[in-house]
């Protein structure tokens, strides 16, 4: 038998070592978007739950307790200003003149990724009931959304949130 140079024996190593990681790695990607109730998991129902606290926020016709769900260096992109909302102070502004119309949300279609234990996104459709102030209609937007979340000293805030209304077919 033909002894093995010190160099195919380190390429060797290295080559097997790539491999099992790969292999480790899809089965961490599979595994991340999947419900899991084992304690210390982050699964889907946990993220879509933090769709339905900030909702239930907005239902206070509270401003601040709705900008409390978001981080504060947070970007919000929101459905109904053309400005750009970094800060709580800005966020709260915009909470403050949007809750006059009595938002009601409810989701239409979400794609949650669980990053890791810290972080993961809610994408998809929601549909607000909206009503004007003035004279008491009701309407009802529907909107395309993205929720960027992340747990900071163990609760979960939005760091980034964008929403546009749904354009027409196209």
């Amino acid at each position: 038998m033909k002894p093995i140079s010190r160099t195919r024996a380190v390429l060797a190593a290295g080559l097997a070592v790539a491999t099992l990681g790969t292999l480790t790695a899809g089965v961490g990607i599979a595994q991340a978007g999947e419900k899991d109730s084992r304690r210390g998991k982050v699964g889907e129902r946990e993220i879509a739950g933090l769709f339905d606290r900030w909702n239930a926020a907005l239902r206070t016709g509270d401003a601040e307790k709705v900008a409390d769900r978001y981080a504060e260096d947070a970007v919000l992109l929101p459905t109904a200003s053309p400005r750009i909302r970094t800060d709580h102070a800005d966020i709260a502004d915009y909470f403050e003149h949007f809750l006059q119309k009595k938002p009601r949300g409810e989701k239409i279609r979400s794609v949650i990724t669980v990053l890791d234990e810290n972080s993961a996104i809610d994408a998809g459709l929601y549909r607000f009931h909206l009503t004007d102030p003035k004279t008491g209609t009701t309407q009802a937007v529907e909107a395309r959304y993205s929720y960027a979340y992340e747990k900071r000293d163990g609760r979960w805030l939005i760091v980034n949130h964008h929403s546009s209304v749904l354009p027409a077919e196209g």
